[in-house]
């Protein structure tokens, strides 16, 4: 099976998209690429909007990016990150055939020399259900069950699993009677901290000391974890290395929250959170937050925050509703982070684990500082 993966851009998923392709996002212990990877079918190429063929060409260096992939092949939505559990039924589509949902592009069997491989005209489609990214809390949406599928392949006997290089203290619980749990090569899970399944601990993270990480938590790799943690993904490579609860969240790449940063999960009426004035039919969301965000200490946020790509909050009013990206917020107000100011900060935080920001990076940087 030849798989070329797919954004086509129709999400409105930013700032879960504004350094990587939909299909990149970790929607559970794995992104969506990873969990086609896993099942042992790694994609031939990718197609990205315009905007995004540099950086997915970061991410993906061997793989051709927006270019013609010789003979047929199956073109899958990135958007979908439970499409791996259809495979077979993917695999299945005759040449020329597709699979839709409500009039968005899951699935096709493309011949060779297709103009636009994309084009669901061109295809005969046929309904199928789906869960795709539409909105960014649709990460939220679908976290448990993408979480499911991750740990039953990770852990088929719905146990624990700690890899051999991983370290977990005498005195830690790793408690999966509710669902498995994992521990990744290299991870570390500290003295006192307690780990509730389903659960994941990524290649390189470290679930610091008296840390309570409860269900459908998966923590990405590289990332510091500390406090109390309920229900949220961590992308990788963001710390929340102190006291304070997080629930039903989505962080990005290189955050890192201030000592005591709490969010809201559940509005005070129990109602369904609102974001961007559409009701998202959740009833605990916390906060939505995009790469490279920092808070400082003390810092409080609302239930169903968005916080955009870049942003620095050091204000005492909490956080609430939607914050652009590359803001610098203080008690004096919200102003632009001057992308040279921000380039030169996000090159000192990620030397600390050696790396740097990417050209592409940085042109995209300057780009959301203009939003």
């Amino acid at each position: 099976m030849k798989l070329i993966l797919f954004d086509d851009g129709q999400g409105q998923l930013d700032p879960l998209t504004d350094l990587r392709p939909a299909f990149d996002i970790r929607t559970g212990a794995r992104t969506t690429l990873e969990r086609w990877q896993d099942i042992g079918i790694a994609p031939a190429a990718l197609l990205v909007p315009a905007h995004q063929a540099d950086l997915a060409h970061q991410w993906h260096p061997k793989l051709p990016i927006n270019q013609p992939v010789p003979g047929g092949a199956f073109v899958v939505n990135g958007r979908w990150p439970l499409a791996p559990r259809d495979a077979e039924t993917i695999a299945a589509l005759e040449p020329g055939h597709a699979l839709a949902h409500q009039g968005t592009l899951l699935a096709a069997h493309v011949v060779e020399g297709a103009h636009d491989p994309l084009a669901i005209d061109a295809f005969e489609t046929r309904e199928h259900e789906a869960l795709l990214l539409n909105r960014c809390w649709h990460v939220r949406t679908g976290r448990d069950a993408c979480i499911a599928h991750d740990l039953a392949r990770m852990a088929p006997d719905k146990g624990v699993v700690v890899k051999a290089t991983a370290r977990v203290a005498d005195s830690a619980i790793l408690d999966a009677s509710a669902g498995p749990i994992v521990v990744d090569e290299h991870a570390r899970v500290g003295h006192l901290a307690i780990v509730l399944g389903p659960a994941y601990v990524g290649p390189h993270a470290a679930v610091l000391e008296h840390a309570t990480i409860r269900p459908n938590t998966a923590i990405g790799p590289h990332c510091k974890v500390a406090g109390e943690v309920s229900g949220t993904i961590f992308q990788g490579y963001a710390n929340k290395a102190h006291d304070g609860f997080l629930g039903d969240s989505y962080i990005g790449m290189w955050c890192n929250l201030g000592a005591g940063t709490t969010n809201s999960n559940l509005l005070n009426t129990y109602g369904p959170v609102t974001i961007d004035r559409q009701r998202t039919g959740e009833t605990f969301l916390g906060c939505i937050m995009g790469d490279h965000v920092r808070t400082a200490i003390a810092t409080r946020i609302m239930t169903g925050a968005v916080v955009g790509t870049g942003t620095m909050w050091a204000a005492t009013a909490p956080i609430a509703g939607r914050v652009a990206p590359m803001r610098w917020a203080t008690d004096a107000g919200q102003k632009p982070y001057r992308p040279e100011k921000f380039i030169e900060v996000a090159t000192a935080a990620m030397a600390r684990r050696g790396h740097a920001p990417t050209t592409a990076e940085q042109a995209r940087f300057i780009e959301l500082s203009d939003r």
